[in-house]
């Protein structure tokens, strides 16, 4: 009893510091509590991805004092549902990904990416193996062809958007996820040809840099293998995008603080990393107009395509 009578009161005393503490804890956005969901764009090793993505999290921290949390979920439309489900604050998201958060869940755009050479847009190809007979987008009538996702702007929505516009249609369709997957695919003869996002060679070395470049250490003979027969029109860069309601002072603090990792040696080589990018620039919705329209005049019915797959 003699005990009961001295360890009662400490007993009631942690009860009630464990019921009061999470009451005390700070969890506004950005808190420690409360991190602010960084999701990056599933489009290259998964793995790399989210090794440079907790060094660009550590870096926003460090210049903020905010906390924040990454990740890379499996698909481009798990990034957008994210938006929908409260669980994005922040994406670097393909073009196609962005324009369905935007109309769906209204986030914006808040920044960029800058290409090599300062280059604010890319483009899409068409490429072929070169054993299968193939020299023109005519030649693609009736063949198997492999593109990345139907939400890939590069890897499908322009590259299908060209088919349509010279009205030509593949015998056969199947997505293969990533941009080096479809290059694997021709390569191995599984498909005639395919589509991926296109690079132009290194201005001062000449080295390729479009998506085949990627499987180059696994197939060295992949860029005699495989020829370029078309490239799309010009795509603006993927964006930097943030959800609605997102709190402006956060948002302009975090900006700058992004602005000023793509500057830093270490910043460029984790974004090359991250987004086979080199920075970042401000930018904003009127940017991605034009693909809207393209879009809509040849008909690609990316949503429809979507369901189909799932």
């Amino acid at each position: 009893m003699r005990y009961a009578k001295f360890y009662l009161p400490l007993l009631l005393a942690a009860l009630a510091w464990l019921t009061i503490r999470p009451l005390l804890e700070d969890r506004s956005l950005g808190s420690k509590h409360r991190p602010i969901q960084f999701l990056l764009t599933p489009s290259v090793d998964a793995q790399k991805v989210s090794t440079n993505g907790e060094a660009l999290m550590q870096y926003l921290h460090e210049q903020t004092g905010l906390y924040f949390r990454s990740s890379v979920p499996s698909n481009f439309i798990a990034v957008v549902e994210a938006f929908g489900a409260g669980q994005a604050d922040l994406a670097i998201m393909n073009t196609f990904s962005y324009l369905l958060a935007n109309s769906k869940y209204n986030a914006h755009a808040l920044m960029k990416v800058v290409r090599r050479n300062g280059e604010l847009s890319y483009r899409g190809q068409i490429i072929a193996h070169a054993e299968a007979g193939i020299s023109s987008l005519q030649d693609l009538r009736g063949r198997r062809m492999a593109f990345v996702d139907p939400s890939s702007t590069s890897g499908y929505i322009y590259p299908k958007a060209l088919l349509s516009k010279n009205g030509i249609q593949p015998g056969e369709e199947v997505f293969a996820n990533k941009h080096d997957n479809v290059v694997t695919m021709i390569y191995q003869r599984q498909v005639d040809a395919g589509a991926t996002y296109y690079s132009p060679p290194d201005t001062k070395t000449g080295e390729i840099l479009d998506a085949r470049a990627r499987v180059r250490q696994q197939f060295p003979d992949v860029f005699s293998k495989i020829k370029i027969i078309q490239l799309t029109d010009e795509i603006p860069n993927d964006p930097v995008v943030v959800r609605d309601g997102f709190p402006p002072a956060l948002r302009d603090k975090i900006l700058n603080a992004l602005l000023a990792y793509s500057a830093t040696p270490a910043g460029k080589a984790s974004l090359k990393e991250i987004a086979s990018v080199e920075g970042l620039t401000r930018s904003s919705d009127v940017d991605y107009t034009q693909i809207r329209d393209l879009i809509r005049t040849y008909s690609v019915d990316v949503e429809r395509v979507l369901s189909k797959k799932k």
